[in-house]
């Protein structure tokens, strides 16, 4: 079984080397889930680690249905981290009801032939889980990240342990685990799994000007610009000619 560490920069990504992971898979803001990793950041990983490395594509945080412009930009990535030499990644699309996108998907492994694909825990938010993982398979995907649809890869040990017995592609554990629980995930057929090794943070002690907006955090569908408001704006600003 190997051990998949999630990291976001070259820092993290060295000591994830150094202290003996079989390979990282790499995103950027990890807080919202993560999201594909800037191109700075893809060539300074790929010119500094020596494990392999799998890139996660997703180009927002939110729901995991994407418009057919953001599917091509999708493809666009994935492109563009095969030119890189990258050995993985990690990817996934539902369509509005959660069910498996199958024609985006089946674009999207089209264009990671030859590399290890993952789907994503997008599959945890999929209620007919046994017929998407067949189709998972006959796809080309190689691995699918899951917590087993519970809050944590502990909670939904039961439903992974099931899955692990009935899919055709490696099924890989994630969220919530750690030294002290890892035994219950070892010799159970389990192809990886996978974790950040964070220590859950100490409240933040930053007293400076915040520049988040915890409003703004979506697990459904995107925030897009209001037309209008643009507009108005607009027509303010020419009319006011300054």
């Amino acid at each position: 079984m190997k051990v998949e560490i999630c990291v976001t920069s070259v820092d993290a990504a060295k000591i994830a080397e150094g202290a003996g992971a079989d390979r990282l898979e790499l995103c950027s803001e990890l807080a919202v889930g993560g999201v594909t990793p800037s191109a700075g950041l893809l060539e300074a990983i790929r010119d500094s680690v020596a494990i392999p490395v799998h890139v996660l594509i997703r180009p927002r945080s939110g729901n995991f249905t994407y418009s057919e412009h953001t599917i091509s930009q999708m493809l666009r990535d994935i492109s563009y981290c095969r030119t890189l030499g990258f050995d993985g990644i990690v990817t996934g699309c539902l369509d509005a009801n959660n069910r498996l996108n199958r024609a985006g998907m089946q674009r999207l492994a089209e264009a990671c032939e030859g590399l290890h694909l993952t789907f994503h825990r997008a599959f945890d938010r999929i209620a007919d889980w046994e017929a998407a993982h067949l189709e998972l398979g006959a796809l080309g995907v190689d691995t699918i990240l899951t917590s087993g649809q519970a809050t944590s890869a502990l909670r939904g040990l039961s439903h992974l342990e099931e899955l692990v017995q009935k899919a055709h592609c490696g099924i890989m554990p994630g969220g919530g685990i750690r030294p002290s629980n890892l035994e219950e995930f070892i010799g159970k057929g389990f192809e990886a799994v996978h974790l950040s090794a964070i220590d859950s943070p100490a409240p933040e002690l930053f007293s400076g000007l915040p520049l988040n907006t915890p409003g703004l955090l979506r697990e459904g569908a995107p925030l897009l610009p209001d037309a209008g408001k643009i507009e108005a704006v607009v027509r303010a600003i020419k009319a006011s000619g300054k």
